[in-house]
């Protein structure tokens, strides 16, 4: 094999190298070592009975620091998930204001769907209450309005995309800003995307790049972004941090890559290698000719 350039744009993925990340398609948002989670990946990523279970203690302070907009957060993931149990969490805080400004209306609206799932207490608080109306959302202890930030199989704006970017990218040990170029140059940030070659998503896999790093629903944007950085991160560990190179593979290949000792001499890639350099500010973007 040819070998391989160091160049100064290698320190984009910095102390990324050599981390021995493991990529498995069934993550959680919980740490295997068992600490504290970060909220918002927990959010993303967990099971509703694990965002009710650090809700709680989120909420209470139970071995870990007292923190509402987390509590609020997570119930409202498992919520919108229909977990009843969560539903009653956030009517209970909405009702008494606990962490929260107090809104019986909204309340009402969590209690309600609880009790549509069997929940006495949920019934029980919504007598007191009284009736609801309007859709149910979130409202954080700072006052602003959130959606769910897991939105399987939902077409998910720019801003939701970044910021799944955001939780998602250190787990590979990857720059937010290196795949965020990424995707603007794939799919322009549209998780329907699907080109001529037939790569799909976000990240635009072919069917056998999704297969090789456990993506079973490349319309699942999230896990469409999971595939892409797993693939990411392989290319950057194959090409020693070579940033050119895991550019230039992305696009077409490794194996074109290792065959042309560098990157390939097709105009497309070539393009493609400069614009995400350009987008990343690099110095030289510009491939040998």
């Amino acid at each position: 094999m040819p070998r391989r350039s160091t160049l100064p744009i290698r320190a984009l993925l910095g102390a990324a190298l050599g981390l021995g990340i493991t990529l498995s398609a069934g993550a959680t948002g919980v740490p295997a070592d068992g600490g504290v989670p970060n909220p918002e990946r927990l959010a993303l990523l967990g099971a509703p009975g694990e965002q009710v279970e650090w809700a709680l203690r989120f909420e209470h302070g139970e071995g870990v620091a007292q923190d509402y907009d987390a509590a609020v957060r997570l119930y409202c993931e498992a919520a919108w998930q229909g977990h009843a149990q969560a539903q009653y969490a956030l009517g209970w805080m909405y009702a008494n204001g606990r962490g929260v400004a107090r809104d019986d209306g909204l309340a009402a609206v969590w209690f309600g769907l609880a009790a549509e799932q069997g929940d006495a207490h949920a019934r029980r608080m919504l007598a007191q209450v009284g009736a609801g109306g309007g859709d149910p959302r979130c409202v954080l202890p700072d006052g602003r309005t959130v959606g769910p930030l897991a939105a399987r199989g939902a077409v998910a704006d720019r801003a939701t995309v970044e910021r799944w970017v955001r939780v998602l990218a250190p787990e590979f040990a990857l720059p937010p800003d290196l795949v965020l170029a990424v995707i603007q140059t794939e799919s322009n940030f549209n998780p329907r995307a699907r080109s001529p070659k037939n790569a799909q998503g976000l990240m635009q896999l072919i069917p056998a790049t999704a297969s090789r790093f456990g993506v079973e629903d490349v319309w699942d944007p999230v896990a469409n972004l999971r595939g892409g950085m797993a693939y990411l991160r392989w290319l950057s560990d194959y090409f020693d941090g070579d940033l050119r190179r895991v550019l230039a593979g992305y696009n077409a290949g490794e194996h074109a890559v290792d065959r042309h000792g560098g990157i390939p001499p097709y105009a497309e890639t070539r393009q493609y290698v400069r614009r995400i350099l350009g987008m990343l500010g690099e110095q030289g973007a510009r491939p040998p000719a």
